[in-house]
């Protein structure tokens, strides 16, 4: 890694902390949807690398990452699963009213 690369990634990460700490929480779902597509694009970029590593410290890394990058995905779903499953109505139980209290 030249020092060029290294500096790339710290620039990198200032961006994306600048970016994302000023996104409202009204947004977060939508972004969180985006963010898990992305995601699968850098887990098959992972697995296509993976081909070509050519040392245990280059399979070590991409090991690392496709298990981080998986766990973001499934994680990011889950949330947003969940976050939509709150808008969702709720179903009435049967022999109830809209109050929920039981009419005879």
């Amino acid at each position: 890694m030249s020092l060029a690369d290294l500096a790339i990634l710290v620039l990198a990460g200032f961006v994306g902390y600048a970016v994302i700490s000023k996104v409202p929480n009204t947004l977060h779902t939508p972004l969180m949807s985006g963010t898990n597509a992305i995601h699968g694009i850098v887990l098959v970029g992972g697995l296509v690398l993976a081909r070509s590593a050519s040392g245990p410290l280059d399979q070590l890394l991409l090991v690392v990452a496709i298990a981080f990058g998986t766990i973001n995905v499934v994680g990011g779903f889950l949330v947003t699963d969940r976050m939509l499953g709150m808008f969702k109505n709720k179903p009435s139980v049967a022999g109830t009213g809209k109050d929920g209290v039981g009419h005879e």
